[in-house]
């Protein structure tokens, strides 16, 4: 054995399988609500209470949408 390691789960070499990606990790889901209660404004705290109340986050939806989507002149 190689410097006093055990074996493992991992195998005789100590290495896993498959790639680690390169880079920053990829964003969330959760994290992405975070991001945009922070944007409007709201406590990251109680997002999942908010989710909750269906009136309340759909209107926090909607804000946020209005701030993502641009709005589109002359159409009616």
């Amino acid at each position: 054995m190689h410097g006093g390691r055990e074996r493992g789960a991992q195998g005789s070499g100590g290495e896993t399988e498959g790639k680690r990606s390169l880079g920053r990790p990829r964003r969330r889901w959760e994290d992405n609500i975070k991001m945009d209660l922070q944007e409007v404004g709201g406590r990251c705290e109680d997002w999942m209470e908010m989710a909750q109340d269906k009136d309340r986050w759909r209107a926090l939806v909607g804000t946020v949408m209005n701030l993502r989507v641009p709005k589109m002149r002359g159409i009616s």
